[in-house]
């Protein structure tokens, strides 16, 4: 064949070269190393499945054991009976197997397989093994290991294999809350070596689940971040972490790990996971614990030894033991030994109370904050409970006694010792009366005049700066630590004491070693023999510097106040004077053909609330009628001077013959540079008495009111920003035409605003009035006043016109 030429088929066309077949692990069948692969692969299975041949031979020879004890026949004959019995099921000789031995168990596994079959019998048609065969399997594989290394192995590859997990680990709980790895599967051994042996309150995920009775479902280990074994391999992997108890007591936690994120599963797979617990349990309580690096668990200590360490104790102390039912469960603690120490409350010996169960003998252990199912918890998990102060109550005559206590519960190997420490009264008011005196800073003192011996506590030590080891100081010597100034006080409280032999208490200033007074109070009393002669006295010593101090800064305070409130007084009054002085009630009739003009001012009732509302009414050089009403912001003399500004300098602009939109537009520039940024509000109107006309313009504030007839109304707003709110400001103008008989209000806030309603409610208000009112201008502007709803205590002014 030449080059370049393709080699032909059997078929004709090319031939082509295929690469032989690759084997285990991406290796070619064809090589050494390939077809090594494969016949360790192909051993590999063969030893799986013969595992799992003698698995189910071990079930169905199981089973025909249970068929000989039930007909009362021979192994030949029972194995006849199995498959005829199979036959007619319609199921193989092993799942028969396998039901047989749960009708004959009933025990947790049968249970558990029971519900979970119900629930997964269709999706388990499809598959090669049935969940019964896997538990049950799992079941006799636990029973029969030699040790929790074996089991562990057994778990996973039986039962937890099939639900995805890949790796278990079987932890004992230790007397003293410590875990030991007792066995794994799935870790390396490194790993395994590495978590061997888990102290006391460390938080792993086996601790947090010995802590929860239903144990701890994680769905990403990532997420809740606790630490565990084999957490670097599968950090957002799935954990289960179930407590494994049997006989009321968790003698460890069972640990299952998922590859990847556990969802939410149903109960069946939850009961299954509970049942393979218990099955640990079992294995956990007989102490199989291997040797090497799982560590070994701890035997349980000797009942002796823990009598005698109960005997050794200086409090009341029990040795308890469990006390189960035909069934392995807890129903009380027998009372198996009680210390020297021991008095009980209701006054039985103590051979009466020894053997006895503890409801029976306390049955008020089952309410005293939960007592009973402390110690059942403390030997369910082996972690210590203490507590103090806590209520014991016993029952005396039925009559219920209470005492306070601090308690100890322990766990020692299969044994409870339960200690506790009556809370001495005596200690317990001589504790209170020290920290009443410490917080009080109260020291005491007793003195015998006799013996010349004085006792002193603590606190009277610390009061007079010395040393706890220096003499306390006599009676006789105080004079000689106090101010000199104080010597009078401090003789009249010796002779009361000492020569009139009555109690007595004085006041003084105490100059300790250390530079420092203190301001004391003295309280003492004599103590007198039969014949009434003077044998001790005793008392104490209170530190009041604070409150002295404290009364000082109060004095002074009073006297600033009453000096402030002087000043205040003074300057409202001077305040109002000059107000009224500028602004009288009323003012003097203007002399104008055709027009009455009347004003009215009402100053606020309470001097401090004097404001700045101001009116005007004059006759200018031009004839026309000024008539102006305004309101400054604020309160007191600052207000009532900014007003003073504000109407002479509008008296004076008007002068001009300006309109009243250019005098509102020059007082917006004397508001706003000429009187520290004040802001006001005004209305300014020039009245034609010929024509009887009126321009008008407005800064911010609220439009005159024209009464015609019984009728009365605002007129129509014009713009107009309040005054001093901007450096420059135009305001708009308006003319309305009067005609004979009408009445002009102008007004400020203060004669309708109210604080329970709107401005706008409080105008409809006025209008009523108004329009309602008869008589004069004078009599309409009294009866304005007189029936003002007004309720903020602020100043009023009103200018009326009336066009005659």
């Amino acid at each position: 064949m030449s080059a370049g030429e393709r080699p032909e088929g059997p078929h004709g066309g090319e031939a082509r070269l295929e690469p032989p077949p690759a084997g285990p692990g991406g290796v070619s069948a064809d090589s050494p190393a390939g077809r090594l692969a494969a016949t360790v692969d192909r051993l590999s299975r063969e030893v799986r499945a013969a595992q799992a041949e003698a698995e189910g031979r071990a079930l169905i020879e199981l089973a025909k054991g249970i068929l000989v004890e039930r007909l009362g026949c021979g192994p030949s004959q029972a194995a006849r009976q199995l498959a005829e019995l199979t036959e007619q099921a319609g199921t193989t000789q092993l799942e028969f197997a396998v039901e047989v031995i749960n009708q004959a168990a009933r025990d947790r596994v049968s249970e558990v397989t029971d519900a979970f079959l119900a629930a997964t019998r269709a999706a388990e048609e499809a598959g090669p093994e049935p969940a019964a065969v896997r538990l049950r399997a799992a079941d006799c594989a636990a029973l029969a290991a030699d040790d929790t290394q074996a089991v562990a192995e057994s778990l996973l590859a039986q039962a937890l294999r099939p639900l995805g997990a890949v790796a278990v680990a079987i932890w004992a709980a230790g007397a003293d809350g410590s875990l030991t790895l007792a066995g794994s599967a799935g870790f390396s051994p490194a790993e395994a070596a590495r978590w061997c042996y888990v102290p006391p309150d460390v938080a792993t995920v086996a601790r947090c689940g010995l802590a929860e009775p239903d144990g701890l479902w994680i769905t990403s280990l990532a997420e809740r971040g606790l630490p565990s074994v084999g957490r670097h391999h599968h950090p957002d992997g799935g954990r289960a972490a179930v407590p494994a108890g049997t006989g009321g007591r968790v003698h460890g936690v069972l640990e299952i790990v998922w590859p990847d994120p556990l969802p939410p599963q149903p109960p069946q797979i939850v009961r299954q996971v509970e049942a393979l617990a218990e099955l640990c349990a079992h294995t956990l309580e007989t102490g199989a614990v291997p040797d090497g690096p799982v560590g070994r668990q701890q035997e349980p200590a000797d009942a002796a030894e823990l009598m005698d360490l109960a005997d050794g104790l200086y409090d009341p102390a029990l040795v308890l033991v469990p006390h189960l039912d035909a069934h392995g469960n807890l129903l009380d603690f027998r009372i198996q030994h009680v210390n020297d120490r021991f008095l009980d409350p209701a006054g039985r010996p103590r051979a009466m109370v020894s053997g006895a169960l503890l409801l029976e003998a306390y049955p008020m252990a089952a309410g005293d904050s939960e007592l009973f199912q402390r110690i059942e918890r403390v030997y369910a998990t082996g972690e210590p409970f203490r507590a103090r102060r806590m209520n014991l109550t016993a029952l005396v005559d039925q009559v219920p006694l209470s005492s306070v206590a601090d308690i100890s519960v322990s766990r020692h190997g299969s044994g409870i010792l339960f200690i506790w420490r009556i809370e001495d009264e005596t200690a317990r008011l001589a504790s209170l009366l020290q920290h009443a005196q410490r917080l009080g800073r109260i020291g005491g003192f007793e003195e015998n005049l006799l013996t010349g011996e004085i006792t002193w506590n603590g606190q009277l030590f610390d009061l007079y700066g010395r040393s706890p080891s220096s003499l306390p100081v006599p009676l006789e010597e105080l004079p000689a630590h106090a101010h000199p100034d104080d010597a009078v006080t401090i003789g009249r409280f010796l002779r009361t004491l000492l020569h009139h032999l009555r109690p007595a208490s004085a006041d003084f200033r105490l100059q300790r070693p250390d530079g420092v007074t203190r301001h004391i109070r003295v309280v003492a009393e004599p103590v007198l023999d039969t014949d009434g002669r003077l044998l001790t006295t005793r008392g104490a010593y209170q530190d009041i510097s604070a409150q002295h101090w404290t009364e000082v800064a109060l004095a002074a305070t009073r006297d600033q106040l009453a000096h402030t409130e002087q000043h205040a007084s003074e300057r409202d009054r001077l305040t109002l004077q000059l107000q009224r002085a500028i602004m009288p009630p009323t003012q003097a009739p203007l002399q104008v053909p055709g027009l009455d003009v009347a004003v009215r001012y009402r100053p606020a009732e309470a001097e401090q609330l004097v404001g700045g509302d101001w009116y005007d009414a004059v006759v200018l050089p031009s004839r026309l009628v000024l008539v102006c009403v305004g309101d400054v912001a604020g309160h007191g003399i600052e207000a009532a001077t900014s007003m003073v500004v504000l109407r002479n300098a509008l008296r004076g602009l008007a002068v001009t013959g300006a309109g009243p939109g250019q005098l509102l537009s020059w007082l917006n520039i004397v508001a706003h540079h000429l009187t520290g940024g004040i802001t006001a509000t005004a209305v300014c109107g020039l009245y034609d008495p010929v024509a009887r006309t009126l321009r008008w313009a407005r800064a911010g504030h609220l439009p005159p009111v024209l009464v015609r007839g019984r009728e009365a109304a605002p007129l129509p707003l014009v713009r107009g920003l309040l005054l001093g709110a901007v450096p420059e400001a135009v305001y708009e103008e308006s003319e309305v035409q009067l005609a004979a008989e009408d009445n002009l209000l102008m007004y400020t806030d203060g004669l309708i605003e109210r604080r329970d309603r709107s401005l706008e409610e409080s105008l409809t208000g006025l209008l009523t009035t108004a329009a309602t009112v008869p008589g004069t201008l004078d009599q309409r502007l009294d009866r304005l006043l007189t029936y003002s709803k007004s309720d903020t205590d602020d100043d009023t002014c009103i200018v009326g016109l009336r066009v005659g």
